[in-house]
C-alpha cells in the first residue's frame, strides 16, 4: 500500500470513529469533539490529494477550515456551557426542547 492510499485510508477510518462517536454518544462536548474529528479526516484527505497533485490549494483550504473550526468551538463551547448551566446535564435528549 503506497502512502496516499494508507492516508486516505486513515482518514476514512478517523471519519467512521467521529460519525459513530457522534450517532452513539448523547453527551454534548463528546458529539462536539467527534465532529472536530471528522472535521480534521476531512482536513487529512485534502492535505493528501494537495500533496499528491502538487499544488497549494489543498492546503489554503485547510487553513480556511482550521479557522472555521476554531471559531466554531470558541461559539460552541460557551452555548453548551449555558445550556448545561442552566439544565445541570450534557444529556443531549434534555434539550429536545430547542428544536426549532
Amino acid at each position: 500500500m503506497d502512502k496516499v492510499s494508507f492516508l486516505i485510508a486513515v482518514s476514512m477510518a478517523l471519519f467512521a470513529i467521529g460519525l459513530l462517536g457522534l450517532v452513539i454518544r448523547r453527551n454534548l462536548l463528546v458529539m462536539l469533539m467527534c465532529m472536530e474529528l471528522m472535521l480534521n479526516a476531512v482536513n487529512l484527505a485534502l492535505v493528501t490529494f494537495a500533496q499528491r497533485g502538487g499544488s497549494l490549494d489543498g492546503a489554503v483550504m485547510v487553513f480556511l477550515i482550521f479557522i472555521v473550526a476554531a471559531s466554531e468551538i470558541a461559539i460552541a463551547i460557551p452555548i453548551v456551557l449555558m445550556l448545561v448551566h442552566q439544565r445541570h446535564t450534557l444529556d443531549a435528549g434534555v434539550y429536545s426542547d430547542l428544536k426549532g
